[in-house]
């Protein structure tokens, strides 16, 4: 049976959430899940994402109905995955401490916006970045709030150019955690959907994405 999986976008339009919705459609399409895509938060509501393999949630700078995020939180807890990038997974609802808790990050500041800066590889012996050595990079360079349980599996070090009291600080870039029996997988890479062009990018957003789902019933 095809695995199952909800995307729900929305928020704010810089993100891209549409377009990249449905680069990862296709991604997981290929991969042989059966997507469906919904506008906004209401498909939380339904008591059904429980019978799900993974969430992938699309949204940024965005408010969430109560009964959607107990359902949700709850639905991840109980073994579906959860997988998501940059500021459409920790910065989608920046009133729900237990939303924050389940992704185990929130974003803070990005200082300098769109720079260039390095991703380092810090488990490079785990299958999601296996055979991806430390790379280049250009898009914001994400200064999160992260949680000391998540397993880091690649970094990135802050120059202090455009910041001076953060200097030398190293920020967690892509990361894997439990949630209950669930299991959660987080990139900061993605400001837009044209990023998915960069090869590292992608390769590890799909291998955390099929880690995420879940594993047995």
């Amino acid at each position: 049976m095809n695995k199952k999986a909800l995307i729900f976008w929305g928020g704010w339009e810089g993100h891209t959430p549409e377009r990249s919705a449905n680069i990862v459609k296709d991604i997981l399409t290929r991969n042989g899940f059966g997507i469906r895509i919904e506008q906004g938060t209401s498909a939380l509501a339904d008591p059904a994402i429980a019978d799900l393999d993974l969430i992938v949630p699309m949204v940024t700078m965005s408010t969430i109905e109560k009964p959607e995020l107990d359902n949700l939180t709850r639905a991840v807890q109980n073994g579906t995955g959860l997988a998501g990038f940059h500021g459409t997974m920790c910065d989608s609802f920046r009133n729900e401490p237990e939303y924050q808790f389940m992704t185990g990050g929130q974003w803070v500041a990005h200082p300098g916006n769109v720079i260039d800066y390095r991703i380092d590889i810090t488990k490079p012996q785990d299958p999601i970045v296996e055979g991806i050595a430390s790379f280049p990079y250009r898009s914001e360079q994400y200064y999160l709030h992260v949680d000391p349980a998540n397993e880091v599996l690649a970094t990135t070090t802050f120059s202090g150019e455009h910041l001076a009291s953060i200097e030398g600080v190293v920020m967690p870039v892509v990361w894997k955690r439990r949630y209950g029996a669930g299991r959660v997988f987080y990139s900061a890479l993605g400001h837009t959907a044209d990023e998915f062009e960069v090869s590292q990018m992608r390769t590890i957003f799909e291998r955390g994405a099929l880690w995420a789902a879940r594993t047995s019933r």
